[in-house]
């Protein structure tokens, strides 16, 4: 298999009780060393739009000596350390405080200093363990905003959550507001371009001491929702993640500091997002924690309507309960207090006595 790339998918996942007897009895294998296992992957050889997958079971994966795909299961089945200082035995929920006026779902509501401080105070009594601040809209459509507009957004309204009980994220792409908010408390820089944007921006994050959180997006939001087209889009997603981990790591940031999001929404059709989202437990092959935010985003409405985003709260939670059954370790969400009560019962019902 040496000049042949390899991806590996997990399945067939076990949880609680059943999932220690079966790692115990050499029948599974954790997954990122988590509550979860799985007792068989989908191993897939070779690039996207030409690749071939077979099914293996997680014992013969754990007897194999092949190096290439021991490589591979090492990085699926390692321990995540802990993120920006928190712990991933369980998801972590990451509020979503928008201070701008344009955003898809709560563009105005947030857009003070007063309102967001407020809000981001509400997330965290509502269980968020990490608060993501954004100046500036990137959905679909939207018009880039320039820096010293996005800074009096944000840096106010960071400047007021000293002392909450949270992990302080920036949603930016620009190195001069990733620098002033770590100057202000941010601990992570949430970079929809995976620090494609402004080529400064992967310095300042390794300078500041910054935890980041890489995502995939195709083209720009102006435009991305046009024609987005993949040969693979799985596999292209999970390539370009994994190019952008070393870009990282070659400019300064530990893996320890990264997280990889695939980017729901962000230049992709529905058919895109559902392959993703079918698909999460292929991007523990990059061994950093993962990321999915998927709501309130217009493909929950393409499956079963909801034309305001506030209504797809109840799809927003299935895709985050999805998410966690195969081993998410962080979800950006609108809606904390709904999202946290759903996984807590998901979790109770799932794992069991353990819970």
């Amino acid at each position: 298999m040496a000049d042949t790339k390899l991806y590996l998918r997990p399945i067939g996942f076990l949880y609680g009780a059943a999932a220690h007897e079966a790692m115990a009895d050499g029948l599974a294998l954790p997954l990122a060393e988590g509550p979860i296992a799985f007792t068989a992957a989908e191993l897939i050889e070779g690039a996207p739009g030409n690749s071939k997958a077979r099914l293996f079971t997680a014992r013969s994966l754990a007897e194999s000596h092949d190096a290439d795909l021991s490589k591979v299961l090492e990085r699926v089945t390692a321990a995540r350390p802990p993120f920006a200082g928190r712990s991933l035995d369980r998801p972590l929920l990451m509020g979503i405080v928008n201070v701008t006026p344009d955003s898809f779902s709560d563009g105005g509501l947030y857009d003070t200093k007063e309102e967001a401080i407020v809000h981001a105070a509400d997330l965290v009594n509502a269980g968020a363990a990490i608060i993501d601040i954004g100046g500036e809209s990137t959905r679909p459509g939207s018009d880039a905003v320039e820096e010293d507009e996005e800074l009096g957004r944000i840096v106010p309204v960071l400047d007021g959550l000293s002392g909450l009980d949270a992990v302080i994220s920036v949603d930016t792409r620009k190195a001069k507001t990733a620098r002033a908010a770590a100057k202000a408390g941010a601990a992570i820089l949430n970079d929809v371009s995976a620090f494609t944007y402004d080529p400064q921006s992967l310095a300042a994050a390794a300078e500041m001491g910054l935890s980041v959180i890489l995502m995939h997006a195709q083209g720009e939001p102006k435009t991305m929702h046009l024609n987005p087209v993949y040969a693979d889009v799985v596999l292209e997603v999970f390539d370009y993640l994994e190019q952008r981990i070393e870009a990282a790591e070659a400019a300064g940031i530990s893996r320890a500091k990264i997280a990889a999001d695939p980017g729901v929404g962000f230049g992709k059709t529905m058919e895109h997002t559902l392959s993703l989202l079918a698909n999460l437990s292929l991007f523990h092959g990059l061994g950093v924690p993962l990321l999915v935010g998927a709501s309130r985003k217009r493909f929950i409405a393409g499956i079963d309507g909801g034309e305001q985003p506030k209504s797809r709260e109840p799809g927003s939670l299935a895709v985050a309960i999805a998410a966690a059954s195969q081993g998410n370790q962080i979800l950006r969400v609108h809606d904390v207090a709904t999202t946290r009560q759903g996984l807590a019962v998901w979790r109770a019902a799932t794992f069991g006595a353990e819970n």
